[in-house]
């Protein structure tokens, strides 16, 4: 059976700011989590060891989405708006979370109990960004996928920026409590703003699933059943062009994740950068710089393509991973480092403006959602073995070294790549 999806009649604007806040405020625990309190725990002397299982436990989550991903897209429409109903609920829960922190006293000494916290916060977090992945996918024309992709990026790396440079000065000055707390009063805030916003004027503020025939309009269509999804989801997954241009994604994905730990690590740890300046610069002045370049970026990918832009991303990264770790013995020169810092701040997001529209054209209707979680779950894989694999690295081995692997992991990739596009026969 074929389904229709629905075509949304709200303005353009509108649909870009909604999507780019409901992004912040995804970011906005995360850069708290991974930047400023992994950077405060490796301040405070927290082995690397135990800051990559932190950030590996509060990223578990994340890997689960595809399980929640069916059942999304099994009841995707409601009265209340095309997947809203989803995020309301996932917002709430993740807020009630999020209060639980101010329970915690010392963060250096109730690692276990924090890492609890945010890992249960994870799961609701993850949760909603299926939920929003999966609206944005199906009420963005393919054209404009580009753009929205960018301007949800920029949205992510503001909440990022306010979690890691904002509530890491909160922390330093006020202490741990204050900072939970101003995190979990800009959640509330955001959440009552979800609610009252319709992005489409025929929106109910009620989540009922029983739509009336009067209620099927295009934009309130019927949900599909569980075998159809499932058929669907398998199909598009197992796709060969799927396999393939998925495979280097989350590799480079991997890559970045092992880095940025690592360095961060080397750079507190060997070089005694202050942490919080450290979660400042990346918070600030690396966000204000990437916004600026991810929005124009969306654009680029959409008129370019996203494929040829992913290419020429994915070779970028790779000569700043061979180059700039060969210059590792010249890291303890901070100018050096600082623009190592901003240049990572600027790479991991263009290859997510990249990448995601990709992804999102391979994505199968009405089970957009499902694949598109089971994509992210497997990236979001990536970012918890990264920050294991660099935590169990810097015991054995030093930062730059570590980074030059990852940077011939990706050139050997790229060569592959390109050497079976030219052997036809490897295709088969």
């Amino acid at each position: 059976m074929l389904y229709k999806l629905p075509v949304l009649k709200e303005s353009t604007r509108l649909r870009y700011f909604t999507f780019a806040y409901l992004y912040a405020m995804q970011g906005i625990p995360a850069g708290f989590a991974l930047t400023a309190i992994a950077n405060y725990l490796i301040g405070k002397g927290v082995s690397a060891v135990t800051i990559g299982t932190f950030d590996a436990i509060v990223g578990l989550p994340w890997i689960f989405q595809f399980i929640v991903g069916a059942l999304i897209d099994r009841y995707q429409f409601s009265l209340m708006g095309h997947r809203k109903h989803w995020i309301i609920f996932s917002q709430i829960l993740a807020f009630i979370v999020s209060l639980g922190l101010l329970l915690v006293k010392n963060p250096v000494t109730e690692i276990s109990f924090l890492t609890a916290l945010f890992f249960t916060h994870s799961i609701f977090a993850s949760v909603q960004d299926a939920s929003v992945d999966a609206a944005a996918i199906a009420i963005t024309p393919v054209h404009e996928q580009g753009r929205i992709n960018a301007f949800m990026r920029a949205g992510l790396l503001l909440g990022v920026a306010i979690g890691a440079a904002g509530l890491s000065t909160i922390l330093h000055k006020f202490g741990f409590f204050y900072a939970a707390a101003c995190q979990s009063a800009i959640l509330l805030l955001l959440t009552i703003s979800t609610y009252f916003t319709k992005i489409d004027r025929t929106d109910s503020y009620q989540p009922s699933f029983n739509l009336k025939k009067d209620d099927r309009t295009e934009n309130h269509t019927e949900n599909p059943n569980l075998k159809w999804l499932f058929q669907q989801l398998y199909k598009g997954i197992t796709q060969h062009k799927s396999l393939r241009i998925f495979g280097i994604i989350a590799l480079v994905y991997l890559c970045l994740s092992i880095f940025i730990r690592s360095f961060s690590f080397h750079l507190i740890h060997n070089l005694h950068w202050d942490d919080n300046q450290l979660s400042v610069l990346q918070g600030t002045w690396g966000s204000i710089i990437t916004v600026v370049v991810t929005l124009s970026g969306g654009i680029l990918a959409d008129r370019i393509g996203p494929g040829k832009m992913q290419l020429f991303v994915t070779i970028a990264i790779c000569a700043f991973f061979l180059v700039f770790n060969s210059l590792g013995f010249l890291w303890v020169h901070r100018p050096l480092s600082t623009t190592g810092v901003l240049l990572y701040s600027l790479a991991d997001p263009i290859f997510s403006v990249a990448a995601m529209p990709v992804l999102m054209a391979l994505c199968l209707a009405k089970v957009e959602g499902s694949q598109f979680t089971t994509y992210m779950a497997i990236v979001n894989l990536c970012d918890v073995l990264g920050a294991y694999i660099s935590g169990w690295g810097m015991s054995v081995t030093t930062a730059p070294v570590i980074g030059f692997i990852c940077g011939m992991l990706i050139l050997v990739a790229l060569v592959l790549q390109q050497v079976k596009k030219k052997l036809p026969i490897l295709k088969n």
